[in-house]
């Protein structure tokens, strides 16, 4: 058997490796149209601010330590121009050699990936302005950083990539603006967590115009001029152009091959294309959303290694299925991890499912525990159900770990409630006794048992200030005169049983403390006294975060004040 893989860097790489795993005997030929195999493309951004200091330690392998260890051919800077299913044949050119030549190929897997949007603009050709998706692409930014030295640098774009090279610019003394056409950055959470990222982001230093249009470029002498939309331009030593990747299907699309969405390659589950013998993985596929059942394209290094390994087995006789994916990711940023697994609250209301969220405030590990740091963690779930849908984490340790647990808990299928019965592991060091997870089970049970109501950061500013309602803020005196939302009357918790008479237990109550903690107590107090009360979920620190982009506190005390 004689397999042909178009595309050498994770799900191609992969397939390659896997196939030879199964298949001693098959010949395998890997063509790479850069100059790099196997390359860790998510480490990129990293040897541009000198984190990664060798460029050698971007490559997993190399063609020859393919040949060496699985005996695959490997030829990089070599490009498939076409396709021909009829013969099964596909036509290479040496981009070194100049030469044109055929291949055959028993079985062909596609593994071209994304490639950068770039946009025609006015000087979108200037040689100051950068994207980044090859190693090439790294070596090009980083020699332009070293040798030039900007101060400054403007970053299109606010996905990963984007932030990933504006936090290693900033790390190195350029002064970055990103400019975003979106009014948040980073599409894997909704506004309220991105608000967090916003005031972290800003008080390092780096400008946000968000809800920026771009519409060119200007070179004048040393700088490149960002041209906006209604906004005076922006002016910098070197730009970066981040505002997302499409799947690079252009070779599928002339030769036949079923697209889908973006243009995106069609595959069923074990990665078979619409033409025999032809498989696709990758970016430039099309999946099914794990928990949607919709079409989506999720262009993520896991998936696509998951996606290669399926291709292989089922090349080699073997029956694996590809699952779809839920787009689980996480981003460092600075001191801070952003994480995000499944759906946003946005996009399960965009699919019509009726959903709720919860928002809480726990610390990474036992607060006694010297060095607690704390997270915000947003759960949504479907509201009749309780079928967990997606979660959303934003803080500073251990966040990788709680969003692991509850994508796991996502593929199988549990609901929000069954979280408070997760058996996870403890040690003051590292956890809770009440994990985080645990806690938003047991959050999410209050509400469908009716132990209690909540209300939400986008619901403040509409309550009423007429006096129908009443509207409570339980922390204590020195934290309300710190700042406290409009209307909202003091009375700490622990005064509370004995102030009872001055509330009005005939209008609904609106409770808020500092994390959600004290107000809940509060509410199952007013509760047990005839009151009709509603507990503010995340607490003010989160609406504070989210109303006025403030950076939220690192540290909290057991009772969920801030240090």
């Amino acid at each position: 058997m004689k397999v042909v893989i178009i595309g050498g860097v994770a799900g191609g790489a992969t397939a390659a490796a896997r196939i030879r795993r199964l298949d001693e005997q098959a010949e395998i030929i890997v063509f790479e149209r850069s100059g790099y195999v196997s390359y860790a493309n998510c480490g990129l951004p990293y040897y541009i601010g000198g984190v990664i200091g060798d460029p050698e330690e971007l490559t997993l392998q190399t063609p020859e330590s393919f040949w060496e260890r699985f005996r695959i051919k490997v030829k990089t800077r070599h490009e498939v121009t076409s396709i021909h299913p009829e013969t099964k044949k596909v036509t290479v050119f040496d981009m070194d050699g100049g030469q044109v030549f055929e291949e055959s190929y028993d079985k062909l897997i596609l593994s071209p990936g994304a490639r950068p949007i770039i946009p025609d603009l006015p000087g979108i050709d200037s040689d100051r302005l950068f994207s980044l998706r090859t190693v090439e692409d790294t070596f090009r930014i980083r020699q332009y950083v070293e040798e030039k030295k900007p101060g400054s640098a403007v970053v299109v774009g606010g996905g990963f990539i984007g932030l990933e090279v504006a936090e290693n610019l900033c790390d190195m003394g350029v002064k970055v603006t990103i400019v975003q056409r979106p009014k948040q950055l980073l599409n894997i959470l909704d506004y309220d967590m991105a608000a967090l990222v916003h005031a972290k982001l800003r008080s390092k230093g780096i400008e946000l115009k968000l809800g920026g249009d771009v519409i060119g470029f200007e070179t004048v002498n040393d700088e490149i001029k960002v041209m906006l939309k209604d906004d005076q331009p922006l002016t910098a030593d070197m730009v970066l152009l981040a505002i997302g990747v499409v799947p690079e299907s252009s070779l599928a699309k002339e030769s036949g091959l079923e697209l889908g969405i973006k243009g995106a390659i069609i595959v069923n589950d074990k990665m078979e294309t619409s033409a025999e013998g032809i498989y696709a993985v990758g970016d430039a596929v099309q999946v099914k959303h794990r928990v949607t059942g919709m079409d989506a394209v999720i262009s993520l290094a896991g998936p696509a290694n998951k996606q290669g390994r399926i291709a292989a087995d089922n090349i080699c006789g073997y029956d694996s299925h590809y699952k779809g994916s839920m787009g689980s990711s996480v981003i460092k940023l600075f001191d801070m991890t952003a994480a995000s697994t499944g759906l946003t609250e946005k996009a399960a209301k965009t699919a019509g499912i009726n959903c709720d969220r919860i928002v809480l405030s726990p610390s990474s590990h036992a607060g006694y525990y010297p060095g607690a740091k704390v997270m915000t963690m947003k759960v949504v779930y479907e509201k009749e159900s309780l079928k967990l849908l997606g979660a959303q984490i934003v803080g500073y340790e251990g966040v990788d770990k709680r969003l692991d647990v509850l994508a796991t808990a996502i593929c199988a299928g549990m609901r929000a409630d069954e979280l408070k019965d997760l058996d996870l592991a403890y040690a003051p060091p590292f956890s809770s006794a009440k994990d985080p997870v645990n806690m938003a089970g047991f959050v999410v049970e209050n509400i469908a048992t009716g132990k209690m109501k909540q209300f939400h950061w986008d619901e403040v500013d509409c309550l009423p200030r007429d006096g129908s309602v009443n509207l409570l803020d339980t922390r204590t005196s020195y934290e309300y005169e710190n700042g406290h939302a409009d209307g909202f009357i003091n009375i700490p918790v622990d005064e509370l049983r004995e102030r009872l008479g001055e509330i009005d237990e005939t209008k609904p109550t609106y409770v808020m403390c500092q994390s959600g903690l004290r107000s809940y107590i509060s509410c199952r107090i007013l509760m047990q006294n005839g009151f009709d009360c509603c507990n503010f979920s995340g607490g003010y620190r989160f609406y504070e975060a989210v109303s006025k982009e403030k950076t939220i506190a690192e540290y909290s005390y057991p009772c969920g004040m801030d240090k």
